[in-house]
């Protein structure tokens, strides 16, 4: 069998989790990556033996790709996107899809028209402990969900967006920590709770950061149509990076993640866990909230691209999860309650 010709564009931080998982699949290849920056660009090709760009268009024109990872700035995701599927290639983009909902639209309508793939990195479904609450959730054992709540207490340094040109910028980023830092949790509480929002009550602010425009700020509830009530908090002005924390309390239990460990506690005594395993840390690098689903997620698009099916997170699963922080926003900015 021929394995999936991928190119890779952006080089950045996030990249080698990307390059490392193709180039340890056994159905994909990496083929060639793209970054403005050549010293990145050479430097990852050299490192993975594949031919490199400092253009992605030059890339998906030469190299017959038949998929591309974006791993570039929020506000080029729909450009690249939309350009890739009308090229006929098949899409891996990092979260966020982009920065309003507006081209998330676009890029679902351009893969849908040219017959390609979309799928959208929200790897901590991945993880064991989400695994294990969704499964858990869904056989009804709990019952009805009632309430949950979640917090994103994180740190960034000023150093962290004036060494960016896009970070901080409600234009290229989209926003701050809400849809950069916090949006891993929403999307995973979302899933969670699985019914369609019925309206979004936010708050956003910027506290710590002057040298930005955008929130370092958000807290807020998000009513959802089967009952269920979520309250998120989210900040990156705490002295470190402290596991995001969650709990989801349902008629039959409570259940807890702390960083992507789980405990689920019923009611009636009995408990179940999952947590990473020793094998799990070993298998990716890269900053530890990061979490290691990236080559499971990555695995898995190119498993239903084998089988022609859509990707566990499409792009229409993943527009849910953007329509969400661009309602937060829009609550945040106009300050008022959002109706979805």
């Amino acid at each position: 069998m021929n394995r999936f010709r991928v190119g890779l564009i952006g080089c950045g931080a996030i990249s080698p989790l990307h390059l490392e998982a193709v180039s340890k699949s056994s159905i994909a290849e990496l083929t060639a990556v793209s970054d403005i920056r050549e010293e990145r660009a050479k430097a990852a090709a050299e490192k993975y033996g594949c031919n490199y760009y400092t253009n992605y268009k030059e890339m998906i024109e030469k190299e017959s790709l038949d998929s591309i990872h974006i791993c570039t700035p929020h506000y080029l995701h729909p450009v690249i996107a939309v350009y890739a599927a009308e090229k006929g290639v098949n899409v891996l983009t990092e979260k966020p899809m982009s920065v309003t909902l507006e081209q998330a639209d676009e890029m679902i309508e351009a893969c849908k028209i040219n017959k390609v793939a979309l799928g959208v990195i929200f790897q901590n479904r991945y993880n064991a402990g989400s695994k294990l609450i969704k499964k858990t959730l869904e056989s009804g054992e709990l019952g009805r969900i009632l309430s949950a709540r979640m917090r994103v207490n994180w740190y960034r340094t000023s150093e962290y967006y004036t060494s960016s040109d896009w970070k901080g910028t409600w234009d290229k980023e989209g926003g701050g920590v809400i849809i950069n830092q916090a949006i891993h949790t929403l999307d995973l509480l979302r899933w969670f709770i699985n019914s369609p929002i019925e309206y979004v009550d936010a708050n956003i602010s910027n506290r710590f950061h002057p040298e930005i425009e955008v929130e370092d700020c958000a807290e807020g509830v998000v009513k959802y149509k089967n009952g269920a009530i979520s309250i998120f908090q989210a900040l990156n002005y705490y002295s470190y990076n402290a596991p995001i924390d969650m709990e989801i309390h349902c008629e039959k239990g409570l259940v807890k993640m702390v960083a992507d460990e789980a405990v689920i506690s019923f009611n009636d005594g009995r408990e179940l866990t999952a947590s990473r395993s020793a094998m799990d840390n070993s298998e990716e690098s890269g900053k530890d909230y990061w979490g290691i689903g990236h080559a499971a997620q990555i695995e898995d698009f190119y498993q239903s691209l084998l089988k022609g099916e859509k990707p566990f997170i499409d792009g229409e699963d993943a527009r849910k999860t953007q329509a969400l922080v661009c309602a937060i926003y829009q609550s945040g900015r106009e300050r008022k309650k959002v109706n979805l």
